[in-house]
């Protein structure tokens, strides 16, 4: 089969590899249909690494994915040959301290579609699953649909960890994917006000369309004075979704007494970061990491397929197999409005 696979820094070649085969009963053989490309494949391609997570060439990457099941293995009972369905890419070893108390996606064995040493991307065009990474999914429900309740189910999670939603008020610091997987379902529960900023404009207005009250570009305006005259009293909730510094010191300004932080984005190759400590304090700031998507696949699903919101605003740009070099230098510029960028593959 042909595997797209990143051979170097910003560089990535189609290569002939073998077909990969079902060996453990509850596996799945998956032809894939589309991927989207995450900032975090992103990252990968532009600097081999996310903190401590260094790509060893050549890697495919690729985590958000839909495709056909093609072939189980004789344990699987959920999924059949022919089924569309969404691809989990946890694989949690099910049997660890934090599998056995609901934290799979902290998994001490974890492995993840598309991390250095832990397994290969689906941006190939045959992969294996174990069953549980299996999610059918209905015929009114696209592919692209499919892939993107990966991002929506992060979305979905942090909005689940933080503070109840029922009228509150809402910060969202970058409007790329992520940051509209939180705002959707953020409206969905009921967020009062959602207040989003980003340093594209474009994505400012894909967030007004789909109902943020108001956008700001941090570049142009000074967006922590004009959340404070839109809302004196401060944010219920900030979710910081680009890996920003800046992104982080706005939001504690930002937030209210007792208001919560959820640190989503990733920095792509930042160690640490800061807080005023004083401002923390004074405020009682809560801070919460979101570590990708809890359990939370199947209820981005069904909020899809109850038609809570559309999700296809955010496919802005596609582009076939073949020329995913060009997918991802498009989505790494961040030119031509960029949101997200679906890579399809052959019919």
């Amino acid at each position: 089969m042909k595997a797209m696979k990143l051979t170097g820094i910003e560089a990535m070649e189609m290569m002939e590899v073998a077909t990969p085969e079902i060996t453990n009963p509850n596996d799945v053989l998956i032809q894939m249909k589309t991927v989207g490309v995450c900032g975090s494949d992103v990252h990968y391609y532009e600097t081999g690494q996310i903190g401590s997570q260094v790509v060893d060439y050549p890697f495919a990457v690729g985590h958000e994915g839909a495709g056909v099941v093609v072939a189980v293995g004789t344990a699987v009972t959920r999924v059949k040959p022919g089924d569309r369905i969404a691809i989990e890419p946890a694989m949690p070893c099910g049997a660890c301290d934090q599998c056995l108390t609901d934290r799979a996606h902290t998994c001490r064995a974890l492995r993840f579609l598309g991390c250095p040493r832990q397994a290969e991307g689906c941006l190939s065009e045959y992969i294996v699953m174990p069953e549980g990474s299996c999610f059918t999914v209905s015929a009114t429900t696209s592919f692209d649909e499919a892939a993107i309740s990966e991002p929506l189910a992060i979305g979905v999670y942090a909005v689940k960890q933080s503070i109840p939603m029922a009228g509150a008020k809402v910060g969202i610091l970058g409007a790329g994917c992520i940051g509209l997987s939180v705002l959707l379902p953020a409206q969905a529960q009921g967020a009062d006000k959602i207040y989003v900023t980003d340093k594209i404009d474009n994505r400012l207005a894909l967030a007004a369309e789909v109902g943020a009250a108001w956008g700001g570009n941090p570049d142009c305006e000074d967006v922590v004075a004009k959340v404070a005259e839109l809302e004196p009293g401060g944010l219920d909730v900030v979710f910081e979704c680009c890996g920003e510094q800046e992104a982080l010191d706005q939001a504690i300004e930002m937030l209210k007494p007792g208001g919560k932080l959820m640190i989503i984005g990733i920095p792509p190759t930042a160690k640490r970061v800061t807080f005023l400590i004083d401002k923390l304090r004074h405020k009682e700031i809560c801070i919460q990491n979101v570590r990708r998507q809890n359990h939370c696949v199947q209820p981005a699903l069904d909020m899809m397929e109850r038609g809570d919101f559309d999700v296809n605003v955010m496919v802005t740009h596609r582009f076939p197999f073949e020329q995913s070099k060009a997918a991802f230098d498009l989505a790494a510029s961040y030119k031509d409005g960029v949101v997200k960028t679906m890579i399809d593959f052959p019919a």
